[in-house]
């Protein structure tokens, strides 16, 4: 049988179409089938013509940053293949390999040489006098933000059906533990490992004494209103990606996904490395434990 790999790429780095060429052509010398999706492509998982190729792919392999990984994983999560992802991008937390590994890359996919692990991620509907008016999902956030910039935005946070807190704050931010390193984590949250089964909820800028970022079990359901008397819409932003306006009045609720999202392995690392190697942190002087001592 053929085996399909779906190669994404960052649409405005100009270096990238040529590296996805050379990419593409020593997958295909292997007999591997290379699909290169289009550049300038805004929303995947509506396009029934790459759902099509992704239900017989085996991997979508990313050039470009989280934000391309992000789009991609709207065909991935679909489909049920994973995401390899090759940073040419800033950080690059989704990523598994940098652009200088490009070559091992290729070789680890021609051997099957990878490991695969589930995301945890999230559903979110929009309600509006008491319809659904959206639904969509998150595999780093779900956030309810202001939509002006002079007016903070009044929301009330309920946990389970029971009321939390009412913020007159800039937004707040519902993650999951791989969204921890991104918004979250610029809003002040903490830093949750991907293996943790949690969702969190940060405030952004919130006018109160209690607005400190709450870490919540896999299984609450969390609803972001919009106070009815509200002067300031706002809008709702999964990932970045999908919006929803939401008017005085509107309720968000976000729960914990069926579906997650899968990403290919090619390192047994711990999250600790990568979290040491990502945000340049500093560990000299570190020993370690000594050999032969204490367990």
């Amino acid at each position: 049988m053929t085996r399909r790999i779906l190669l994404v790429t960052h649409a405005n780095r100009p270096e990238l179409p040529a590296l996805a060429t050379e990419v593409a052509g020593r997958l295909r010398a292997h007999g591997i089938e290379v699909h290169e999706l289009e550049q300038g492509w805004d929303s995947l998982e509506d396009d029934p013509g790459v759902s099509e190729l992704a239900s017989e792919a085996e991997l979508v392999v990313i050039l470009g940053g989280d934000g391309t990984i992000l789009r991609a994983a709207e065909v991935a999560r679909g489909a049920g293949i994973p995401l390899l992802g090759i940073n040419h991008g800033r950080v690059g937390f989704l990523a598994e390999a940098e652009r200088e590994e490009t070559a091992e890359v290729v070789e680890r996919i021609v051997a099957r040489d990878y490991t695969v692990e589930e995301r945890m991620t999230l559903e979110v509907d929009v309600f509006e006098n008491g319809h659904r008016v959206t639904s969509t999902w998150a595999l780093n956030e779900a956030s309810v933000e202001k939509s002006a910039r002079e007016r903070m935005l009044e929301l009330t946070v309920e946990v389970d059906g029971r009321p939390l807190s009412t913020w007159g704050c800039d937004g707040v931010v519902v993650a999951t533990p791989t969204g921890s390193t991104a918004y979250a984590f610029s809003g002040g949250g903490p830093i949750v490992w991907p293996d943790v089964r949690a969702m969190l909820v940060v405030p952004i800028s919130a006018h109160a004494l209690f607005a400190r970022p709450v870490v919540l079990g896999p299984d609450t359901r969390v609803a972001v209103e919009v106070v009815p008397h509200a002067t300031t819409h706002g809008v709702m932003w999964c990932d970045g990606r999908r919006s929803a306006d939401l008017p005085p009045g509107a309720r968000v609720e976000v729960r914990r996904g069926d579906t997650p999202v899968l990403l290919a392995r090619l390192s047994s690392d711990p999250f600790t490395d990568r979290l040491v190697r990502k945000f340049a942190l500093p560990v000299a002087g570190w020993r370690g434990k000594p050999d032969g001592g204490p367990a």
